[in-house]
C-alpha cells in the first residue's frame, strides 16, 4: 500500500496529470501546476526541484493509482479468461466519461510528445504502457490454451496490440473532441478478439460519434 502523501504534494500531483492531459507536456507551466492546484511556487519548490522532477513524481503517482484501480476492476471477476479479455475492453470503454482530458492517457500523452526530447520522462511514463499490455498476457495465454489456438501470433503480441487500439483510440477521440469515437474503437477492438478466438460477435448498438473536426 502506498504511503499517503503530504496534501500539498498530493494536490500538485493531481493537478500535474490534470494540466498536462489538458495542454500536453511542453506547454505546461509549473504556473499552471500551481495555480491548478491552489498554490504557490514556494510550496511547489518544497517539493520539486524541477518541471521534470515534477513530472517524473507524477508518472510513478500515475503508474501507482492507475494499478491500483485495474487490480480491484470487476473484469477479474470473470469464470473464463476470454470473458475477463472482453470484460477488460468494456472495462477501458466504460472510463470514458467527462472532458477529454479525464479520461486520456496521461502516460501516453507525455511519450507521443517527449519520446525523444525528455528520455527519462519518457521511459518512466512508459513503463505504465508497457505494464498494462504485460498485465493482459497472462488471461490471453489462458484463453488461447481454452480455445485451442496455435497460431503465428503471441500472447505478448496480442496485449501490445489491444493497448495500441485504446491508445490510438484517445487520439482520434482528441482529434475529433469526441468520446463516441473512442468507444467505437473499442466495440471494433471487442469484435476483434471473438473472432480472434472463433466467437461470434454480439451485436452492440453504440452511438455513433459527431463529425466534429
Amino acid at each position: 500500500m502506498r504511503q499517503p502523501l503530504h496534501e500539498s504534494k498530493l494536490r500538485l500531483l493531481d493537478a500535474t496529470l490534470k494540466v498536462v492531459r489538458t495542454k500536453g507536456y511542453s506547454a505546461t507551466r509549473i504556473e499552471d501546476v500551481c495555480a491548478e492546484a491552489g498554490l504557490t511556487k514556494g510550496s511547489f519548490f518544497h517539493h520539486f526541484k524541477s518541471k521534470e522532477d515534477l513530472v517524473l513524481a507524477a508518472a510513478e503517482y500515475w503508474h501507482a493509482r492507475s494499478m491500483e484501480l485495474f487490480a480491484a476492476a470487476p473484469y477479474h471477476g470473470a469464470a473464463e479468461a476470454l470473458g475477463r479479455l472482453i470484460a477488460y475492453v468494456e472495462f477501458r470503454k466504460a472510463l470514458l466519461t467527462g472532458d477529454l482530458p479525464e479520461f486520456t492517457c496521461f502516460a501516453g500523452t507525455i511519450v507521443q510528445e517527449a519520446y525523444r526530447t525528455h528520455p527519462d520522462v519518457s521511459a518512466a511514463c512508459a513503463l505504465d504502457i508497457i505494464g498494462h499490455a504485460q498485465g493482459l498476457e497472462a488471461d490471453i495465454r489462458e484463453a488461447m490454451r481454452d480455445h485451442g489456438i496455435r497460431a503465428s501470433w503471441t500472447a505478448e503480441s496480442l496485449g501490445r496490440h489491444i493497448t495500441a487500439v485504446i491508445h490510438g483510440a484517445f487520439i482520434l477521440a482528441k482529434a475529433h473532441g469526441d468520446a463516441a469515437v473512442a468507444a467505437e474503437c473499442l466495440d471494433h477492438l471487442r469484435r476483434y478478439i471473438e473472432l480472434l478466438f472463433g466467437q461470434q460477435p454480439r451485436h452492440r448498438s453504440g452511438r455513433a460519434p459527431s463529425q466534429k473536426h
